[in-house]
């Protein structure tokens, strides 16, 4: 997995990330050190702040929970009919908001990434190649693998095109509704005012809003871009901070979905935390902190900084504004509502 993701512009990277990984370094190592030494660890007070959100700043509650059906959760996606659709394994699971499995769909392979139309027709990603199904799991279609070195980790539908995220080309591939692959979106482009994406490790996505713009994580610049679906950039926000604005570590947010409303919820590992913001980019309040996640960013910090594929969140959004949370380390499903 690691010569997969080898940085193109290792110096860019760097130049982007070298804060934020400092700084989530000193909080792995200070919390170490404040195991043995408590008095002399000059991180001690940051760490607190940072794995215990203020309460002021968390605007959803818990309204259930519950555990994902099958082993290695990877991905989480809500149809048009409110029904939740779980990717984990070689299966994907309907699941209704409240835990109870309906129909489940046998893969030949771990699925990475799943979205429904608005016609219910099933999108899942297996690394390399997407299949189709039926709203009611039949089989459709399996779409050619665009390369040796794709690595398909998000999927957006819209009513005549589907765009994948494929984070070991670091672009944004767009097909049409039968398959065919019609453009390679989101390449390092000058004239265009494109500045490419940098995806270190295999968390990249994107979200298609009703305004027909395309939102598409750029990790390793540390935040969300947006894009016509004719490829056209429109403009960026987010920036690399350990602050609750902010994203922080290697490469974050690592998942993203819209609400109704077009807000946009952004998951992240490392420190995972759920967050909202405005459809222009300006924080809004927290949906679930690191506290909610203890195991995940145990994950994380186990491994090493060096290792950033550990850990990680997905999200979607109801109809009725309600987040289900995808935990990918215990499995579970937190289903929030916003407070009052």
């Amino acid at each position: 997995m690691k010569t997969e993701f080898r940085l193109h512009d290792r110096r860019e990277f760097f130049g982007n990330t070298l804060k934020g990984a400092a700084l989530l370094t000193a909080i792995f190592q200070g919390r170490a050190s404040a195991a043995e030494k408590p008095a002399a660890n000059p991180f001690a007070y940051d760490v607190s702040r940072l794995e215990k959100t203020d309460p002021k700043l968390i605007g959803y509650e818990q309204a259930a929970k519950w555990r994902a059906p099958r082993e290695e959760p990877k991905a989480i996606a809500a149809g048009p009919d409110g029904q939740l659709w779980l990717a984990a394994g070689n299966y994907v699971t309907a699941m209704s908001p409240d835990g109870q499995c309906g129909a489940e769909i046998a893969l030949s392979a771990p699925a990475r990434a799943v979205s429904v139309a608005r016609d219910g027709t099933l999108y899942v990603s297996l690394r390399d190649h997407l299949e189709v199904f039926t709203a009611k799991g039949e089989r459709k279609a399996t779409w050619e693998a665009p390369d040796k070195k794709a690595w398909l980790t998000g999927i957006a539908v819209s009513d005549d095109a589907v765009f994948a995220t494929d984070a070991g080309n670091r672009v944004l591939l767009r097909y049409d509704r039968a398959g065919k692959l019609t453009a390679r979106l989101g390449l390092k482009d000058k004239d265009r005012n494109i500045a490419g994406f940098i995806v270190p490790s295999p968390y990249f996505d994107v979200a298609l809003g009703g305004d027909g713009v395309l939102r598409v994580t750029n990790p390793g610049r540390h935040r969300v871009d947006l894009f016509t679906q004719d490829g056209d950039f429109e403009l960026s926000w987010g920036e690399a901070s350990m602050g609750i604005k902010g994203f922080c570590g290697c490469c974050n947010p690592i998942h993203l979905a819209l609400l109704p409303d077009g807000r946009v919820v952004t998951c992240e590992k490392g420190l995972p935390r759920v967050k909202v913001y405005s459809a222009h980019g300006d924080f809004e309040t927290v949906v679930a902190g690191p506290e909610s996640f203890p195991e995940n960013a145990k994950a994380c910090a186990a491994k090493g900084l060096g290792d950033c594929t550990q850990g990680g969140l997905d999200a979607a959004t109801l109809a009725d504004g309600r987040i289900a949370i995808l935990d990918f380390v215990t499995g579970e499903v937190r289903v929030m509502k916003a407070k009052g």
